[in-house]
């Protein structure tokens, strides 16, 4: 498929019952767990070092995920890695970063090179994460740049898994129209 390329040989690789929209680009280095869902106009770009997905992610439309090579800079670069029940809102855009699981990523963030966002964190809309920061578990982020502004809830916490299973649903509606998965 012409939106699923390889790049120097690597080509992406897919886990059970994957979904990727048609108007979607995933290229080179990435791999995707189970019942994860990329959606419209959404890029996954694993050119000059790896991205790995967990199971039941949702990158939704618009979204970006890139890398950050390795240089004289920066010689290890920084991978891109998301964990399990990861949902990443539209037009977000993840560059070089490590997410753990049950996280949510606000509509339009901005998480760049070197953040490390551990377990249980929701990243509020247009929030920017500068380049290694580290954002602990069990909370809140807000602002530009962002700060943390306040403990979870105990239903706040409880969503992480109900969105993620939302969008698995949602991915297998596209999937009975389109039954072609990856």
């Amino acid at each position: 498929m012409a939106n699923i390329r390889s790049h120097k040989g690597i080509s992406p690789k897919f886990g059970d019952r994957a979904w990727v929209d048609e108007s979607a680009v995933v290229i080179g280095d990435v791999e995707m767990g189970d019942d994860c869902s990329v959606w419209p106009m959404t890029v996954v770009r694993g050119d000059m070092h790896q991205i790995r997905i967990g199971n039941r992610c949702s990158i939704q439309d618009g979204t970006v995920v890139h890398i950050t090579h390795a240089s004289d800079f920066n010689p290890g670069g920084w991978p891109t890695t998301l964990g399990d029940d990861v949902t990443v809102g539209h037009k977000a855009l993840i560059h070089g970063a490590t997410i753990g699981n049950r996280v949510l990523v606000g509509m339009g963030a901005i998480l760049m090179d070197g953040v490390v966002v551990e377990d249980d964190v929701i990243i509020a809309a247009g929030a920017l994460v500068t380049p290694g920061k580290r954002l602990e578990s069990g909370h809140l982020y807000v602002g530009s740049p962002c700060k943390k502004a306040r403990a979870l809830t105990d239903d706040e916490k409880r969503f992480f898994t109900y969105t993620a299973a939302n969008y698995v649903k949602l991915k297998d509606e596209y999937l009975m129209d389109r039954p072609h998965s990856y």
